[in-house]
């Protein structure tokens, strides 16, 4: 029941953003859907079918498993239930945050998440733009903060709807008025915010790493309001991959194990 609570959450989410995309878009797309949207897709099949034949539903399990064994944090110290839920949250939250840094920062983690970051236009189907492997580790270290925390399994099936859905929205090509933006950052991350982060100049895209509340790269001070380009202009993805034909679903699949590509100097 929670695979299919989930399922049908993402799909609904996702299905709103593409149509949303659709009648109001942001930016328009220097690259063509049917460039792009077959090799997210087709990524996004691949991952579903390794963990539906592999670990699939292993977070949730974890909570249950800590609760009924008494393990992680919250269990020992037998926090209230809604207290529990809402620092599973929190907790959660703030740890995809720090695996996000973590991703950019060290090499063999970046031999990964690069595939998110070749995509050379952004919106809804980006979002599922990962590499199998990458999907593997992701859930691993998420299953050992569910047990360090003692994970509330209630919180846990919201998070992961929280995870997909926040990140289908702020990936998305959709219009927002600058007000209601400004409004909206102040408490989760917004597409115009997280679209920085895919900027191909490395300062900005070392920058706004939450996906989900905003309040991590403020209080860590990775948090940057505007581009140096224009929103609708800014170019987006690495400035190491800039030919489409290079980024193909296979040629993704085997690019971690390539040598990393080092900017050319000017």
């Amino acid at each position: 029941m929670e695979n299919l609570i989930r399922l049908t959450a993402a799909l609904g989410i996702f299905s709103l953003m593409i149509a949303w995309e659709y009648l109001s878009p942001r930016r328009l797309m220097p690259v063509r859907r049917k460039q792009r949207w077959p090799v997210n897709l087709g990524l996004a099949a691949t991952n579903m079918l390794i963990l539906r034949i592999s670990v699939g539903g292993l977070a949730g399990l974890s909570a249950v498993t800590a609760a009924e064994h008494g393990y992680g944090l919250l269990n020992l110290l037998a926090v209230p239930g809604w207290l529990a839920i809402i620092i599973t949250l929190l907790g959660l939250d703030i740890a995809i945050y720090g695996q996000h840094i973590a991703a950019h920062k060290w090499p063999v983690l970046w031999r990964l998440h690069q595939i998110h970051h070749t995509d050379m236009a952004i919106d809804a189907t980006t979002a599922i733009r990962f590499h199998p492997l990458e999907i593997l580790l992701s859930l691993a270290y998420k299953v050992l903060c569910i047990a360090l925390i003692g994970a509330h399994p209630l919180a846990v099936m919201i998070f992961e709807i929280m995870l997909n859905g926040a990140a289908t929205f702020n990936h998305s090509n959709i219009q927002l008025s600058p007000a209601l933006d400004n409004k909206l950052r102040r408490l989760i991350v917004t597409p115009d915010m997280h679209r920085i982060h895919h900027s191909t100049l490395p300062s900005e895209t070392d920058s706004n790493y939450g996906f989900s509340l905003s309040c991590w790269d403020r209080l860590f001070r990775t948090y940057k309001a505007e581009p140096s380009l224009p929103q609708t202009i800014m170019p987006i993805g690495l400035p190491t991959f800039r030919n489409p034909s290079e980024l193909g679903f296979w040629s993704l699949l085997v690019l971690p194990f390539k040598p990393l590509r080092k900017p050319k100097r000017r």
